[in-house]
């Protein structure tokens, strides 16, 4: 059990207090009852040393490797050398305490919740009156570790998590040896009960981390977790804001980076994704790429998607101010252009670049659902066909095509999904903005959205630091990235002592 303001010991099964599942003491019949109706189960008699008494051994098939149960934990329980001679069933735990099973990794439980987690856990258990032993005995058929398919990278890691927590973990600490690198475990949800593991670099995050990020997850109320909303709703500070306040990651290489930071990350099982916090806004405009790459070219690339960010944000809305409440801001050539456009279009220029936008949300999800090739090729069709159709019927005009491309384009450049998601709701909003009241309006909707940004916290961090919120940190390192000899010093926002990353 992690207590509260102790110190972190390696490697913690942390486990929040719960009133018990099934009080019931532990018995091979309450056992059997339990598991009724799972046609997975398997259970066996095991005499121990061949002339000693019974012992019920119980895994569930699929979760366990038959191979090693049959090796590691029934061939041993059987030999002669190790239990001959043995009568009673306290003469054979002790045997089994001691050793005389020789499976990798064994516990004593003695509650049936305990059991019930370790069998669902794909553990051997051995069963006795009031006492079980389980064994790790986990089959090794998962799914295998391939390349990234969402952050790609040229010069990066070529591995990308997988639905297996132990996998996963042993993916980061392939890349941080240190006994700093510090694991606390704990389930989560009442019918998943799924492991959940927060890491952290001890010295690096601030000390406050760990013990808050396991204080939320044993504060989630869940019947499962088993989808990363679950994480994104129940632990951040404001589930009402549509911006990510979590940072996910599929590349180990990439939260190695983040602990380093500083940061406290979570895996669970079954997610092939990790999250790590606190978050702030910059950091969803970095890739794992910026640091492999020159720092000339990482600069130049990390300043153009903060123009992106704007572009894909503003140019909507602010075609539709100008063009609807003050051309006299336009070039009279320009102007010229855009009123002959838009003479033998029907719909006001508001209404335009709402349905545009709208169509290129619905060509999105359409090649994000279809399979693969089909996808391309919607996205391909309904880029050039029904663009194209729609502009020669003068539906629509040229420049708002052009306009809505133009900004759809840039939103592509945002390295994080959930940030681009964000993104795109804001944009209708501020094209809704300038439809009512044009300049005025973009201005009045940027002042609520910088005000809204400003209000967010992740984990007692200010969001937009160290842009706002009293941040201590560098802030043009935001906008471009420092030359490797004079990046020396971690946030101070997150920093928990180690204060310096290079001598």
């Amino acid at each position: 059990m992690l207590k509260r303001n102790a110190k972190y010991p390696q490697d913690v099964d942390f486990h929040p207090a719960s009133p018990p599942q099934y009080p019931v003491p532990i018995t091979p019949e309450n056992t059997e009852k339990l598991f009724e109706r799972c046609q997975d189960y398997e259970s066996r008699l095991v005499r121990a040393g061949e002339t000693g008494p019974a012992v019920y051994a119980c895994w569930l098939d699929g979760l366990v490797s038959g191979a090693d149960t049959a090796e590691q934990v029934l061939k041993p329980l059987s030999d002669p050398t190790r239990f001959g001679g043995l009568k009673k069933p306290e003469e054979v735990m002790d045997a089994v305490e001691n050793g005389g099973v020789y499976g990798p990794s064994m516990k004593r439980v003695s509650t049936m919740d305990e059991l019930a987690d370790a069998i669902a856990y794909g553990h051997c258990a051995l069963v006795f009156a009031g006492t079980a032993f389980v064994f790790q005995v986990k089959t090794g058929q998962h799914r295998s570790v391939q390349e990234p398919t969402v952050e790609k990278s040229v010069k990066g890691g070529k591995d990308a998590f997988v639905e297996v927590l132990r996998v996963n973990t042993a993916l980061v600490r392939s890349r941080l040896h240190t006994p700093r690198l510090k694991l606390a475990q704990t389930t989560l949800g009442r019918k998943s009960r799924s492991m959940a593991a927060v890491m952290w670099l001890e010295g690096v995050a601030a000390p406050d981390l760990p013990e808050q990020m396991l204080s939320r997850l044993e504060a989630l109320e869940v019947d499962g977790a088993v989808m990363p909303d679950v994480l994104d709703s129940g632990l951040v500070d404001m589930p009402r804001s549509p911006f990510p306040q979590l940072i996910h990651t599929e590349r180990p290489d990439k939260l190695a980076a983040l602990l380093l930071q500083g940061r406290t990350a979570v895996i669970v099982d079954g997610i092939p994704v990790a999250f790590a916090a606190p978050a702030c806004f910059e950091a969803f405009l970095r890739t794992s790429e910026d640091e492999a790459q020159h720092f000339l070219a990482a600069s130049a690339v990390r300043f153009l998607r903060w123009m992106s960010l704007i572009l894909t944000l503003l140019l909507p809305a602010f075609y539709v101010a100008v063009a609807t409440y003050h051309p006299e801001m336009l070039p009279t050539k320009l102007l010229m252009s855009v009123i002959e456009s838009k003479q033998s279009v029907p719909f006001s220029t508001a209404v335009e670049i709402l349905g545009l936008l709208l169509a290129f949300e619905l060509l999105q999800e359409a090649g994000l659902r279809l399979p693969n090739p089909v996808g391309q090729t919607i996205s391909i069709i309904g880029a050039l066909i029904v663009g194209q159709s729609a502009v020669e019927a003068k539906v629509v005009s040229p420049i708002a095509v052009i306009v809505v491309a133009l900004a759809g384009i840039a939103g592509y450049t945002m390295p994080s999904q959930d940030m681009g998601a964000a993104l795109r709701i804001c944009r209708f909003a501020l094209v809704l903005a300038a439809t009512a009241a044009g300049m005025f309006g973009i201005i009045m909707g940027s002042v609520a959205l910088l005000w809204h940004l400003c209000s967010l916290e992740s984990f007692g961090r200010a969001y937009m630091s160290p842009l706002a919120g009293g941040g201590q940190g560098d802030t043009s390192g935001v906008f471009i990235r420092h030359p490797p000899w004079r990046d020396l010093y971690r946030d101070p926002a997150l920093n928990g002592g180690d204060v310096r990353k290079k001598k």
